[in-house]
C-alpha cells in the first residue's frame, strides 16, 4: 500500500510548464518556505533559483526593492581571468548568488531582532510656517519643548478653515532602514491660559524618493525649510489614517507592517485642526517633536549609488548577518553619532536647568519673559 501511495506522488516541477509552477510557488509569502522548498531535492532547489523566487518574493513584498541593479558578496573573491569558464557556468553562478543574498535579505527583513531606533537624518520641508525661522520643521528633531529658554517647535500657518492640512517632510538615514513606528509630540503652548495643545485630528505617513534624485537630490539638503517639497518626491508608500489626540505626550503610531525606506524621505501629513488660538481666531499645528523608528539592516547590507544613472547597487557581507539577526551591541557601532546627539541634547537641557537656576535666585521665582520665550507678534503669539 505505501509503495502504491508512493508510486502515485506527481513531482509537479517535472509535469507542469515552468510558467505554472512558478505560479504555484508565488503564492509562498515566508522566506522559510523558499528554504524548505529548496531542500525538497536537487530538481527543486535548482527550479528556485534559476527563476529567482527570492528575488521575486522580496519585490513583491518590498517594491522599493526595484530600484536594485545589481547585487555583489562582499565575500567572493575576483575570479582568475586565466581560468576558462563557459557562459552557462558564470550565468549560473550569478542566479545563485542572487539567490543567497535575497534570501538573507528576506531574512534580515522579517527576522531582525535588533531593537528599533531613530533614523531620521534631518528635516527637508514644512508645508507652512508661521515664524520662520523661530517656528522652523527643525526644531522637531529636539526632543525637549524648550530649548536655551526658548519654546521648541514647529507651528504652521493660521488657517481659518480647521480641515486644511500641513505636512512635514524628513530625510531618513543612509542605507536600508525597516520602518516600525512613527513617534509624534504635539506642542503644548505652556506660555499661554489654559495651556492648549495645538494637535492634528488624524496623522498620515507617506515614504518615497525624489521624482529625479540625480537633479534634486542634493539640492534638498538646501532647499528652504518653511516651504512645500511635496510635489518633489513620488510616495511609494501610504499608510492608513491615524487618529491623534489632544495629550502633551509623545504619541506613537504602529504601522500596520514595517515598511521598507532606503536611504528615502518620509512625508508626515498632519490632518484637521484642533485648536483655535484666542488672539487671532485662527486655528494652527503645532509640533514640539517627531522620532521614526526602525531597525538597520547595515552592517550586512549596504547600498551604493552607481553613476551616472543613479541606480543601487546592493552589497552584502554574508560573515555579518548574525549582527542584524540578533540584538548585538556590536550593530550600534554605526550609530554613535545618533548616540552623541541625544546625549548633546540632554547636556543642553541640563545646562538650561542650571541657567534657570541662577537666574531664580534663592528667593525671586523664574518668570518667563516674551522676549526670551521667543514671542513674535502677528503668529503663535508667545
Amino acid at each position: 500500500m505505501d509503495h502504491q501511495k508512493t508510486e502515485s506522488r506527481i513531482n509537479f516541477v517535472e509535469h507542469l510548464e515552468t510558467d505554472v509552477s512558478i505560479y504555484i510557488m508565488s503564492f509562498l509569502d515566508d522566506p522559510a518556505d523558499l528554504v524548505r522548498i529548496s531542500a525538497v531535492s536537487r530538481l527543486w532547489r535548482q527550479f528556485v533559483i534559476a527563476n529567482g523566487l527570492a528575488k521575486q518574493l522580496c519585490l513583491k513584498t518590498y517594491p522599493q526593492l526595484s530600484g536594485i541593479v545589481r547585487v555583489v558578496n562582499a565575500t567572493e573573491g575576483t575570479r582568475n581571468s586565466a581560468e576558462v569558464e563557459t557562459k552557462c557556468a558564470v550565468e549560473w553562478e550569478v542566479l545563485e548568488r542572487d539567490h543567497k543574498v535575497y534570501a538573507s535579505l528576506l531574512q534580515a527583513i522579517t527576522k531582525s531582532k535588533v531593537s528599533p531606533k531613530d533614523c531620521i537624518a534631518n528635516a527637508v520641508s514644512a508645508s507652512s510656517t508661521d515664524n520662520y525661522p523661530d517656528e522652523s520643521v527643525v526644531n522637531t528633531l529636539n526632543p525637549r519643548d524648550r530649548f536655551i529658554r526658548r519654546a521648541s517647535y514647529w507651528s504652521s500657518k493660521g488657517q481659518s478653515n480647521p480641515e486644511v492640512p500641513e505636512t512635514l517632510i524628513y530625510k531618513v538615514r543612509a542605507g536600508i532602514w525597516v520602518i516600525t513606528e512613527i513617534d509624534i509630540h504635539p506642542f503644548e503652548a505652556f506660555f499661554q491660559q489654559g495651556k492648549p495643545i495645538y494637535s492634528a485630528k488624524s496623522v498620515r505617513f507617506r515614504m518615497g524618493h525624489p521624482k529625479s534624485p540625480r537633479e534634486i537630490g542634493s539640492d534638498l539638503l538646501h532647499f528652504p525649510l518653511q516651504k512645500p517639497a511635496d510635489d518633489k518626491f513620488v510616495w511609494t508608500y501610504t499608510s492608513p489614517e491615524f487618529p491623534m489626540t489632544q495629550e502633551n505626550c509623545l504619541q506613537p503610531f504602529k504601522l500596520p507592517e514595517p515598511v521598507l525606506c532606503i536611504g528615502g524621505y518620509l512625508q508626515i501629513e498632519l490632518l484637521g485642526r484642533v485648536q483655535r488660538q484666542d488672539i487671532d481666531g485662527l486655528f494652527y499645528i503645532c509640533v514640539c517633536y517627531v522620532r521614526v523608528l526602525g531597525r538597520p539592516l547595515f552592517p550586512a547590507f549596504d547600498l551604493e549609488i552607481v553613476e551616472p544613472n543613479g541606480e543601487l547597487l546592493l552589497k552584502y557581507q554574508p560573515e555579518k548577518l548574525d549582527c542584524v539577526l540578533q540584538n548585538s551591541s556590536r550593530n550600534e557601532v554605526p550609530h554613535l553619532r545618533h548616540l552623541e546627539e541625544e546625549m548633546l541634547w540632554e547636556r543642553i537641557g541640563l545646562l538650561e536647568d542650571l541657567l534657570r537656576g541662577i537666574q531664580q535666585g534663592p528667593n525671586n521665582p523664574f518668570v518667563w519673559d516674551e522676549d526670551d520665550e521667543g514671542g513674535i507678534n502677528g503668529g503663535l503669539v508667545l
